[in-house]
């Protein structure tokens, strides 16, 4: 099954995340299948990048998403619709 979940880059204490489609047999860091967007949770304000499109996709050929990456595909929909 693929899942769409965060991918950990950075260094200790200043992560930065990778959002990827993925095997959910992989590792957390392993190899993916796509990179749909980006996730620094040490900015301030809007904190990621997302390609909603792909995720959309993804999701439709039943890809699960985590829970943290539903968070940011709803606000990346809520933040389309404002502008």
């Amino acid at each position: 099954m693929v899942a769409l979940r965060l991918n950990r880059q950075g260094t200790k204490d200043r992560p930065y995340y990778k959002i990827v489609a993925v095997d959910s047999r992989k590792r957390r860091d392993g190899r993916y299948i796509e990179q749909i967007g980006a996730y620094n949770p040490m900015q301030e304000g809007t904190n990621f990048t997302i390609d909603i499109e792909k995720a959309d996709a993804w999701i439709a050929n039943g890809a699960q998403p985590s829970d943290t990456v539903r968070d940011i595909i709803k606000k990346a929909k809520k933040a389309a619709l404002e502008a």
